[in-house]
């Protein structure tokens, strides 16, 4: 049972647009009266997809490749919410298929802003909210690509590349003296995971509020809700 004290949290969930960003908003709800949500859409896919985010949520938009927007999101939050207790960043890189000489200064610019940048900047604007009040949780999610999908006669620039850049870029944050000031935890999963498990175990680590965890990767697994 979720006390008052944990239903008041202000909650702020960042992503690209995927099924695992779903199942952690999902799972806020449960948990929170209210949450923000930002996802980045796929722009390299010509699906349209619904922003399928519970009733108890709010939905911001967010321009990845842009400091003022990252500033913006990060104080609509703290408007809507009062005040962000926990940020939780979710991502799941699309794949692209394409040969280097086919890809567009339109694909370069998306892949670097939506994918790497985005990251950097909001990451930016979370730590000063964060250490300035001197409490607070980031998380960062990660789901492994699986670059061996890729066909034969083209390869995928883009799910690796922006897997292996945030994987480094939280990997350093996990090193970094951030950690003393507020909680900083990393969580990665294979992209053949059950989502929605996958984001019960992410809540679970940061309801729980130990030292332990914090400054570490933490691999979801089969027995992963059961113990580590």
């Amino acid at each position: 049972m979720y006390t008052l004290l944990s239903m008041i949290r202000g909650i702020l969930i960042a992503g690209n647009e995927s099924a695992l960003a779903t199942a952690v908003a999902a799972e806020a709800a449960k948990r929170v009266t209210n949450f923000v949500a930002a996802f980045i859409p796929n722009r390299f896919s010509d699906a349209v997809k619904e922003k399928t985010v519970p009733s108890t949520g709010t939905f911001l938009n967010w321009n990845p490749g842009s400091p003022i927007s990252a500033r913006t999101l990060v104080l609509a939050a703290e408007n809507r919410l009062e005040r962000i207790d926990d940020a939780i960043l979710v991502c799941v890189p699309p794949a692209l298929y394409k040969q280097p000489d086919e890809l567009s200064s339109a694909d370069i610019e998306i892949m670097v802003n939506d994918y790497i940048k985005g990251w950097f900047f909001l990451v930016k604007e979370l730590a000063a909210v964060f250490k300035a009040k001197k409490a607070g949780t980031l998380s960062l999610v990660l789901v492994e690509t699986n670059a061996n999908a890729a066909a034969k006669d083209s390869i995928d620039l883009l799910g690796p590349s922006a897997t292996a850049s945030f994987r480094a870029f939280t990997q350093n944050l996990l090193s970094s003296s951030l950690c003393d000031s507020f909680q900083v935890m990393g969580f990665s999963a294979s992209d053949t995971g059950d989502d929605n498990a996958f984001a019960a175990f992410i809540f679970k680590l940061i309801e729980e509020s130990s030292k332990r965890n914090n400054g570490r990767w933490h691999k979801f697994g089969k027995l992963s809700l059961f113990g580590r």
